[in-house]
């Protein structure tokens, strides 16, 4: 979420849109790139702009064109001015922007967002009040001829050192393009400022400001409306402008390859009212510090040509708030005294949030203190109420100088974290988190599936105040931490022993996942006579999340660069990593089983087990549990669906063991493998386990006094549970990294025709004892085969934007050039044998017709008709 929510979440596009950046040298991210890039914003997907070249020097205005004018007679005394970045002046409903020249050349961040969101549009970008559309970076100069240039920067290559022989070089092969020119209406009466009217630029259409054209594309949003478009303010202040308008666009026009194409009226329109913060960047960036594989950080990046003198080294840094001793305290700070910063984070409370989760929320923000006093800083982040109109007037929400935490009044169940970096140093300029009202529907669903036999609070559909309250604070907590540049640990639960999880006095004491960044949402290992209590199943900030705030916002001074202090992190991180709490194992990977979103402990065939339990104890509860007075049966749909759902879950966590692959970034210092195959016993165990607890028809889901008010059917809720797991067991790439592992290690190898004997051996046990075939497992059978048989003959591949998905994700694999098909067919040749011997064996007529029909379907995919 962006990015807390696991299902369809906005926190992927907001937390894990930077990947792009950060381990480029690592295959496997590859793919993640490509998924979230239509959702990039610019401070993750571009480069450092080139530095202010000044422009080339003001001319005499060509013949025939306008001259400036005298201040008095552009800047009358009808003007309403406002000092600020830039001086805005308003005269009726033109304004006009007042540059000092000091002020050209300068970096400018914009920054578009959502003022109030438009009516009955949810679709693609579009969003709530204080949801960000786009950024970009742009900079004013003088052109020739009386005129200012805007231009829009790009981040494509950068050499931030001006004195070295490569910067020219790189601006020469860089110009910026030029996104507006501005005459010259008049010049400051000291002769060191320039008055632009911007009228025309911020009424009209563009993308520097406003709606980005993929927004419009995705939207299906057309032409701009000018009759019904206006500027709403323009603020002026010490640091940014805020420029306020109301859009008013067409609907209509293609979608975007993958949306949906919804029918337009011709007189459709959409309203949007729309806020922009120009904000002025540091003169000085904030010292870097190198993005690190091994402590999980968002990261902004560029490519340099400086750095290697016979090559070319793209950078990557982490993204960080600038926290610095106020003045005098450095020593203190040296001296290993907590001081406090220059400047503290703050993030202040939407005033619209209902009163009652606001100290909850605020809770979430404070809880990071102890995490910075580690890094040598105390009261180094608050929350605050966003002042009353009276107390304020200027204050707003959407004033860039702060950052808050957004109500958004919607039945999305989510919550997300974003914040907005300087691309030039990864200093964090300002953050909105959004928190959604119907975050909470998912809160209680979460914590009735996983904790309700644990916690009587949680055996009914609405929670009290005060349990609702602490699991605000808990997505509060996350979501901060992703705002302080922390990216989800999805390994930091995997380094916990299951068994601990048991322990009251251990969990109670060190909670159920070292980082509260984790996807794992509570202690599902606990069971009802281990009597922990909610101190022991929720999650929390923890070990890893101390160590890499502390990681991040340390300072060395003694280093001048990023590149100066790059050894002296090396050597912390590698000792600190010999306490095995502090791993980060990232969201990203799609092999290694430590990594995993929403599980808890070292071993996922015992939590899974300890898991299920609780699932087991839940359902007979289920009537009970979910009636509310005057209501239909929905609770109970909807909760027995969770529990399903859960179930799933817990078996994907043990099916991404086979063909697993762990991933442990290291540097060239440390010693052993970055990647490691998952051992031959421990995926074998996973089979096992599959088979006994899964394929072996799940009896304790199958309750037809649940069904018979809900309308589900038993064979439905078997398929959903099964297929998925069998699918993604016999699928092209897990099989593949079965060959591969036999190459990589033979024997030692958990190889294709073990895994395809073990599951049989399972899903097909009836075969061997003669024993009649029920219903499910018929149906489980029958896919089965149909999985084996999409291997013998995959589908024709697919064309367009599907297949560009498809190569993104990663290579194809060679079937026919690959020992699969081989595998595959021989052991089709052998389950049909065993099928054929079997029917004549066995005397339940159904069973008789399955097997005849199993037979001939394995003919068919052995000897596919042409």
């Amino acid at each position: 979420m962006p990015h807390f929510t696991h299902p369809a979440s906005i926190t992927f596009f907001f937390h894990l849109n930077t990947l792009i950046n950060m381990q480029t040298t690592l295959k496997k991210w590859a793919f993640v790139a490509f998924m979230l890039a239509a959702f990039t914003s610019i401070s993750a997907q571009d480069d450092p702009p080139t530095p202010p070249t000044g422009g080339p020097p003001a001319t005499r205005p060509a013949a025939g064109k306008a001259k400036p004018k005298p201040y008095a007679e552009v800047i009358t005394d009808k003007a309403v001015s406002k000092d600020g970045l830039f001086k805005v002046h308003q005269i009726e409903d033109k304004y006009f922007f007042e540059i000092p020249d000091a002020m050209l050349g300068r970096e400018i961040l914009i920054i578009n967002r959502i003022s109030k969101g438009p009516a009955g549009v949810r679709s693609g970008f579009f969003g709530y009040a204080g949801d960000e559309l786009g950024q970009n970076v742009i900079r004013f100069e003088k052109g020739p001829n009386d005129k200012i240039f805007l231009r829009r920067l790009s981040f494509a290559e950068y050499t931030p050192d001006s004195s070295s022989a490569m910067f020219q070089s790189v601006n020469n092969s860089n110009v910026q393009p030029i996104a507006e020119a501005f005459d010259v209406k008049a010049y400051s009466p000291n002769g060191a400022g320039s008055v632009i009217d911007v009228t025309d630029f911020i009424s009209g259409d563009n993308d520097v400001l406003f709606l980005r054209g993929v927004t419009k594309t995705s939207n299906q949003i057309g032409a701009l409306q000018k009759e019904k478009s206006y500027i709403e303010g323009v603020r002026a202040f010490p640091i940014n402008i805020e420029i306020t308008t109301v859009k008013t666009h067409a609907r209509g026009g293609a979608p975007a390859p993958g949306t949906p194409n919804i029918p337009r009226s011709s007189t459709e329109t959409v309203t949007i009212e729309l806020n922009s913060s120009l904000v002025l960047l540091p003169e000085q960036p904030m010292q870097a510090r190198y993005f690190d594989p091994r402590v999980g950080y968002f990261a902004v990046g560029y490519t340099d040509f400086d750095v290697n003198p016979q090559g070319v080294k793209r950078l990557t840094l982490a993204k960080r708030w600038r926290l610095e001793p106020k003045e005098g305290d450095m020593e203190k700070y040296l001296r290993g005294e907590l001081v406090e910063p220059k400047k503290p984070i703050v993030f202040y409370i939407d005033p619209t949030t209902p009163e009652k989760w606001v100290p909850y929320l605020m809770q979430g923000v404070d809880d990071w203190q102890g995490a910075f006093e580690k890094a040598g800083f105390k009261n180094a982040i608050m929350a605050k109420r966003a002042p009353t109109p009276e107390e304020d007037p200027e204050w707003s929400l959407l004033d860039a100088r702060y950052s808050a935490i957004l109500y958004k009044p919607s039945t999305v169940s989510n919550a997300y974290g974003p914040s907005t970096a300087d691309p030039r140093s990864g200093e964090i300029v300002e953050s909105r988190i959004g928190w959604f009202h119907n975050v909470m529907l998912l809160l209680r669903n979460w914590y009735f599936i996983q904790c309700s036999p644990l916690d009587p609070g949680a055996q009914m559909m609405t929670f009290d105040d005060e349990l609702m309250g602490q699991l605000i604070r808990f997505v509060s907590a996350h979501e901060v931490g992703h705002t302080l540049g922390l990216r989800h640990n999805h390994g930091s639960s995997s380094t916990v022993p299951v068994d601990s999880l048991r322990s009251k006095a251990w969990v109670e004491a060190n909670g159920h996942t070292p980082s509260i960044m984790d996807y794992a949402r509570f202690n599902y290992v606990a069971q009802p006579e281990d009597n922990i209590s909610r101190e022991g199943l929720f999650p929390r900030i923890g070990d890893y999340d101390n160590w890499a705030i502390e990681w991040g916002y340390r300072l060395f001074p003694e280093h001048k660069s990023a590149e100066q202090e790059k050894p002296h992190l090396n050597k912390w991180v590698i000792e600190k990593l010999k306490n095995k709490r502090l791993w980060f194992g990232t969201e990203s990977n799609p092999d290694d089983p430590r990594s995993q979103a929403e599980q808890v402990g070292d071993d996922a065939m015992k939590a899974s087990d300890y898991g299920t339990r609780n699932l087991k104890r839940i359902v007979p509860n289920l009537h009970k549990w979910t009636q509310e007075p005057n209501s239909d049966y929905s609770n109970l749909k909807m909760m027995y669906d969770q529990v399903t759902s859960q179930f799933n879950r817990y078996n994907n966590h043990v099916a991404k063991y086979v063909g697993g692959i762990m991933e442990t970034p290291k540097m060239i210092e440390q010693e052993g493998p970055v990647y490691e195959i998952v051992s031959k016993a421990e995926q074998k165990r996973a089979v096992d386990y599959l088979n006994k607890n899964l394929f072996a028809t799940p009896g304790w889901l199958l309750r037809q006094d649940i069904f018979d008010k809900t309308g589900e059917r038993g064979l439905n809720v078997t398929a959903n549970v099964q297929n998925n797991v069998l699918q993604r067991l016999l699928r092209v790439n897990t099989l593949s990294k079965l060959v591969d592992a036999e190459a990589a290690i033979g024997t030692k190898a958990y190889r294709v025709p073990e895994l395809l004997t073990d599951l049989k051996n399972g899903i097909w046990s009836e075969l061997s004892a003669s024993k009649p075939i029920d219903v499910y497992r018929r149906q489980l059978q029958k896919t089965h085969i149909a999985a084996l048989d999409q291997l013998l003959n995959p589908p024709p591949p697919p064309t367009g934007s599907s297949a560009a998905m498809q190569f993104m994700a990663g290579p194809a694999i060679d079937r026919d050039n690959s020992d699969i098909k081989s595998a595959v067919r021989a052991h089709l040749v052998a389950l049909k044998n065993q099928v054929t011997t079997a029917i004549p064996l066995i005397a339940d007529s159904m069973t008789k017709a399955h097997l005849r029909d199993m037979s001939a379907r394995i003919d068919l995919a052995l000897n596919p008709k042409k």
